[in-house]
């Protein structure tokens, strides 16, 4: 079975980090009390945004911070650049994209930082955007810019393991209405990433460092089966090097009165909900944010189920009358259980301060059961 024997990770985008100053606060505030309550070890996802990892002393401060705690990190989420829990994030959190130099500077940066606090015998992922927004205007050298800037990042994370013996791995997110959001738009970029690479001598490197990051909830909003993407990422030589355990929402009868004003309280200002519906004729079609509009459109009334990108918590099967993924989540362990390696695993449900119904000051408490939860599913796999 190809999962890690390092503990469970959860990810920390759901807290507030502004500066590497915050971190201690962080762990102290939120992270101790969630292990206390699991009553068993688990490692921190960490996220830093751009602005904490300028800090001169940023390894130093996460490395003692961790240790004087009894935790550990072995992958960051270096999805989001800038403040993650501002007022409104939406598509911002996909800039800088990844033809901008600031992308693979701030990428490298978490690179030597994680490179500097694993704990031995330990090798590190690094979570990014699927390269850019669908949404965005992109010029004609957008996806070779791209290619050159992973290329670059693939050295630079060579030279980290020679000069470091610390192997970081870096996992592209595919996501709904981004450059990459299909398993097939991300064999095909690899596909031709690895044949670049083997042109500029750097085959056995790319393949070695580069890879994806599978979020369930993403590819279970587009519909997509997890058996068979993981299985075609596998024939590619796609290296799943990180997994976020998440789950999606799921209105499985748009047309009931109930499920639709239950899905009016997903609708919130700071974060995208990309919404698919999938027809009985198997097409897809898809909307780049939840609004009350899409909601109340009758179009869409007969367009069933929908899927809404909407982290909500992955030990839930329902939430009221809305169904979620977690049998996806179920189906994808199971999957990512065949490879002949072993993926990081993170939960990550980062949207916990503006779900519905939430109780903010118990934060913990909800964490720990998500974390309880999936160490039970994992240890169940067949």
């Amino acid at each position: 079975m190809a999962f890690s024997p390092l503990p469970l990770a959860y990810c920390t985008n759901v807290h507030p980090c502004r500066a590497v100053a915050d971190v201690p606060a962080m762990l102290d505030r939120h992270a101790v009390e969630v292990r206390e309550r699991c009553g068993f070890g688990l490692s921190m996802g960490l996220w830093l945004p751009a602005a904490a990892m300028a800090a001169p002393d940023a390894a130093e401060v996460v490395g003692r911070a961790l240790v004087s705690r009894g935790l550990s990190c072995h992958t960051l989420n270096a999805f989001p650049f800038g403040d993650f829990h501002g007022t409104r994030v939406k598509e911002q959190v996909y800039l800088p994209d990844w033809s901008d130099r600031r992308r693979l500077d701030y990428t490298l940066a978490c690179a030597r930082l994680l490179a500097a606090i694993l704990p031995p015998d330990c090798e590190g992922s690094i979570s990014t955007l699927p390269l850019g927004f669908k949404g965005f205007d992109h010029g004609p050298g957008f996806m070779a810019a791209c290619a050159d800037a992973l290329l670059t990042c693939t050295r630079e994370l060579a030279a980290l393991e020679a000069s470091t013996g610390r192997t970081i791995r870096l996992a592209l997110e595919p996501e709904p209405c981004c450059i990459l959001e299909t398993t097939a738009e991300t064999v095909a970029f690899f596909t031709a990433l690895f044949a670049r690479a083997a042109d500029a001598g750097l085959e056995r490197e790319a393949r070695r460092h580069l890879g994806v990051c599978y979020d369930v909830c993403h590819q279970a909003v587009e519909f997509e089966d997890a058996a068979t993407a993981i299985a075609a990422l596998a024939a590619a030589g796609v290296r799943i090097n990180k997994v976020q355990i998440s789950c999606a929402i799921e209105a499985t009868d748009p047309t009931d009165p109930a499920q639709r004003d239950a899905l009016l309280a997903y609708v919130e200002p700071r974060y995208l909900h990309q919404t698919f519906a999938r027809t009985a004729d198997g097409s897809l079609h898809h909307a780049v944010d939840l609004t009350p509009d899409l909601i109340a459109d009758p179009a869409w009334h007969v367009r069933a189920p929908w899927r809404i990108h909407y982290h909500v918590p992955v030990d839930a099967e329902r939430i009221g009358p809305l169904r979620t993924t977690r049998g996806d989540l179920e189906r994808a362990l199971a999957a990512i259980g065949t490879l002949d390696y072993a993926p990081h695993f993170e939960v990550e449900t980062y949207t916990w301060p503006v779900l519905p119904g939430a109780d903010p000051v118990d934060l913990a408490s909800g964490i720990a059961r998500e974390m309880t939860a999936t160490r039970a599913l994992i240890r169940n796999i067949p």
